[in-house]
C-alpha cells in the first residue's frame, strides 16, 4: 500500500527524508549512464566502456529498405552478427563487466539492424571461425573490421562502410627506426593470422628475401591482448594491426608508438572495411542500402565521431569494390 500524507507522522518525517535521499543516490548509481570508471579519454576522445551503452546511437526503421530483406530473416526478426573481440577500443572489445561485447563494429551492426527493423544477436569467434560461421549459414553477417579482398570476393559479398588503414606499432624505446619494408628485415613482427595485414607482411618478406635481406620473423598469438603484452615486454619488435586499435593502445599506455600507417589493400589501392555476407544470399542489397541511408541522413557521421573514427569516413557505401589483390604464387 503506498504511503500518503496521513500515514506519515511528524516523528517519521526526518527518517523518511533521509531514506528518500538514500534512494535518490541509489537510483543515480544504478543509472544506465556510464560512471567515472566506465569511460576513458585518449587524445581528447572519450570512450564509453560501460555494458549498458546508454550513449549508443540509434536510428529509425526504413520500411522500403526493410522490405528488401529475404522473407526468412523478416520472419525471424533478428540479424545474427559474428565478429572477433579485441583487447582495446574502439572496434570490438569487452565492456567493464568483462562479458558484454561493445565497440564501433557492434554499434554499426545495431544501426544497420535499426534501419532493417531487426533485433541483433552478436556472437564472438576466432577470426577464421567467423568465416566458417558465414559459410555454414549459422550467422547472417560478419562485421568486425573486415577488409575487402579479391580472394574473399569469390565467396562473399561486401558493403563498405569505412576506410581500412593499418598501423605499425613498436616499443617506445625501440633502438631501430622504420623507413620502409626493408626496415623489418630480421625483425620479429606480430600479425593476426588470416588477416589482410598478414598477407601484406608476407608479401613484404618475399620482396625482402628476393633482394637478399634477412627474413621477417612473423609471430602469431592467440589474442590481440597477447600481441600487446609481447610488444610491451620486448618479445616483439613490432605489431602490424588495425590502425584504430594500435593508435588507441599506443596513446593509452604510453609504452609504444605508431611509426607508420598503410592502406589495408596494399600499395596503390585504398583498403575498404565492409560488412561481409555469404554471396548471393539476398542480404547484400538491403545491408548496402541501410549503410547508405545512415550516410545520407547524418547518422553515420555521428557514429564515426562517437568512436573517434572520422578520418576513416567514406563518402558512399560500395558493393564489392576492388580489394587487396591476390598474392602471386
Amino acid at each position: 500500500m503506498p504511503l500518503t500524507r496521513r500515514h506519515v507522522s511528524r516523528r517519521h518525517a526526518s527518517a523518511l527524508t533521509v531514506l528518500a535521499a538514500a534512494l535518490l543516490v541509489s537510483a543515480a548509481c544504478s543509472s544506465a549512464e556510464p560512471q567515472g570508471n566506465e569511460t576513458n579519454s585518449v587524445n581528447g576522445q572519450t570512450y564509453d566502456l560501460s555494458p549498458a551503452q546508454a550513449s549508443r546511437i540509434h536510428t529509425q526503421k526504413v520500411d522500403t529498405i526493410a522490405a528488401e530483406l529475404p522473407q526468412a530473416i523478416r520472419d525471424r526478426g533478428v540479424l545474427t552478427v559474428t565478429g572477433q573481440v579485441g583487447a582495446v577500443p574502439p572496434l570490438g572489445f569487452y565492456a567493464t563487466d568483462n562479458k558484454t561485447i561493445i565497440g564501433s563494429e557492434i554499434d554499426l551492426a545495431e544501426l544497420v539492424a535499426d534501419v532493417l527493423g531487426l533485433k541483433t544477436e552478436h556472437r564472438n569467434a576466432d577470426w577464421a571461425q567467423n568465416f566458417v560461421a558465414i559459410d555454414s549459414g549459422a550467422v547472417d553477417a560478419f562485421i568486425s573490421n573486415v577488409t575487402v579482398t579479391e580472394e574473399r570476393k569469390e565467396k562473399y559479398d561486401f558493403a563498405t562502410y569505412r576506410l581500412d588503414n593499418l598501423g605499425l606499432e613498436i616499443p617506445k624505446d625501440a633502438n631501430w627506426t622504420y623507413s620502409d619494408r626493408k626496415s623489418l628485415a630480421g625483425k620479429r613482427i606480430g600479425v593476426g593470422s588470416g588477416t589482410n595485414q598478414e598477407k601484406i607482411l608476407v608479401d613484404w618478406d618475399k620482396q625482402n628475401q628476393a633482394e637478399g635481406l634477412p627474413k621477417i620473423d612473423i609471430a602469431y598469438y592467440q589474442n590481440t591482448s597477447d600481441y600487446f603484452l609481447a610488444l610491451t615486454s620486448g618479445r616483439l619488435d613490432g605489431y602490424l594491426g588495425p590502425n584504430p586499435s594500435v593508435q588507441y593502445h599506443a596513446s593509452s599506455t604510453g609504452k609504444t608508438k605508431v611509426v607508420a600507417t598503410f592502406s589495408g589493400a596494399g600499395q596503390g589501392l585504398q583498403g575498404k572495411i565492409a560488412v561481409l555476407v555469404k554471396k548471393d544470399n539476398g542480404l547484400i542489397t538491403p545491408v548496402h542500402d541501410a549503410v547508405q541511408y545512415l550516410i545520407d541522413h547524418g547518422v553515420y557521421q555521428k557514429w564515426l565521431a562517437h568512436w573517434g573514427l572520422e578520418s576513416e569516413a567514406v563518402p558512399a557505401s560500395e558493393i564489392d569494390p576492388p580489394g587487396l589483390p591476390k598474392q602471386a604464387p
